[in-house]
């Protein structure tokens, strides 16, 4: 099946995408399916059996994760791939964000780290948390909706990808440190 969404949320606002997203029907094959012209992100097993057939294509081919396969598989060519999706097949299969923090911290994934499936509002600032810029929401909502999801809090407490130091390493409040204080004149 060849999925392509007219908008997606990329960066904080709602754009138009470019990039059409390919799942194997059942039946289908991973060495046999045949992938679309164009800007496709392929799940990772299409990329493992037609590597040599698709790297060709490298900047349009972009490959998709599922919540029980390992980023590292494409550690090799991390670089070269400008989009990296990680499927979310249900609301509360939460595998995904480890697998993009890990990209993001671990391997030093700089591209396009796009949320695919059952994407739905209430996760997106989470999501940005751990390192996603992108997100393919359901389309069964509201994708301008979606977009307030980014902003629903205003501060975080725990450090992260987007935030390295806790809350309490990034605010000074006068009378905790009387030391820092006095250097401070407080």
């Amino acid at each position: 099946m060849f999925e392509v969404r007219e908008e997606i949320i990329k960066n904080a606002a709602v754009v138009a995408n470019d990039w059409g997203l390919l799942r194997l029907d059942e039946g289908e094959l991973p060495d046999s399916v045949i992938v679309p012209e164009g800007k496709v992100i392929v799940p990772l097993t299409v990329w493992q059996a037609q590597r040599e057939l698709l790297s060709a294509r490298l900047p349009a081919i972009g490959v998709w994760l599922a919540g029980d396969e390992r980023p590292e598989e494409l550690a090799d060519v991390l670089q070269q791939l400008h989009v990296i999706a990680i499927d979310f097949p249900k609301f509360t299969d939460g595998r995904g964000y480890s697998i993009a923090f890990n990209l993001r911290a671990r391997l030093g994934y700089q591209g396009e780290l796009r949320a695919i499936g059952d994407v739905l509002r209430d996760q997106l600032f989470s999501m940005h948390r751990v390192g996603f810029d992108a997100y393919a929401t359901r389309p069964d909502r509201s994708i301008h909706d979606a977009l307030k999801g980014l902003s629903v809090f205003s501060e975080t407490y725990q450090a992260s990808w987007d935030q390295k130091s806790p809350l309490f390493r990034r605010h000074h409040r006068e009378g905790q440190n009387p030391d820092l204080d006095n250097a401070a004149g407080i």
